[in-house]
């Protein structure tokens, strides 16, 4: 199918998390300034963002925002970045309908404050509101049997028959007709614009993808970059 010839000038990086588990380090900076591998979260993302030609961020920031901003002012990234900050969390539906008036009426990239990844963005532009998915990821060794006989020992596999959403969204402006004022999008934006015929998913396989919510999150992402040269793709 033939991608839709649309000049995408801006990204929404969903940042206002606070970041529970990994306490108690969120509680002195926001998660979005998590080291990986002695670079902050929200470079690592930065760079993506850039590796795709993407020149303007808006960053929706909400705990300990100012420490964010702080940071990234201080930074020198040849972007341009603009900040929408909440008061009160209001959910990624309501973070994003809150930066509105950054967005303008053009088609826009988002993407969840706790990803690293190197999906190929322009992929999603095959049609308006599409989210990247990728297989279901179990956290849990699977052990393959015939009979009663244990063949072998998967670590951690891919279930390539069930698709989890990669939190990684390609909106159109009419996506701000269905979003909450407070509340996510997953469970309200999405949903309502399934029932319209209005939801795509692009179907992504064998790419590196880690969601940091945890310590050892982070622990299993740096080795994953380290085997897959991903430092590398975000670098350059």
């Amino acid at each position: 199918m033939q991608i839709l010839e649309i000049v995408i000038v801006k990204a929404v990086i969903l940042s206002g998390g606070i970041g529970k588990r990994l306490r108690p380090i969120t509680d002195y900076v926001p998660k979005s300034l998590v080291p990986v591998d002695n670079v902050a979260l929200i470079e690592w993302q930065i760079r993506y963002f850039k590796k795709f030609g993407i020149k303007e961020l808006v960053v929706c920031a909400g705990h300990l925002s100012e420490n964010l901003i702080s940071h990234l002012e201080s930074k020198k990234f040849g972007i341009s970045i603009e900040y929408s900050v909440e008061k009160v969390p209001l959910g990624t539906g309501g973070a994003i309908k809150k930066a509105k008036k950054y967005l303008g009426n053009d088609n826009f990239f988002v993407i969840n404050g706790d990803i690293i990844t190197n999906i190929n963005l322009l992929k999603l532009k095959t049609h308006h509101n599409t989210i990247a998915v990728i297989p279901l990821r179990t956290p849990y060794g699977v052990v393959n049997i015939t009979e009663n006989m244990i063949d072998k020992f998967e670590e951690k596999p891919e279930i390539f028959n069930h698709w989890m959403n990669a939190g990684i969204y390609y909106l159109n402006k009419e996506i701000f007709d269905h979003l909450p004022t407070k509340g996510n999008l997953e469970n309200i934006t999405f949903p309502t614009l399934a029932k319209k015929g209005k939801l795509y998913a692009e179907k992504f396989t064998n790419v590196f993808w880690n969601s940091i919510d945890s310590h050892k999150d982070v622990d299993e992402c740096v080795s994953a970059m380290k085997k897959t040269c991903h430092e590398k793709f975000l670098s350059e």
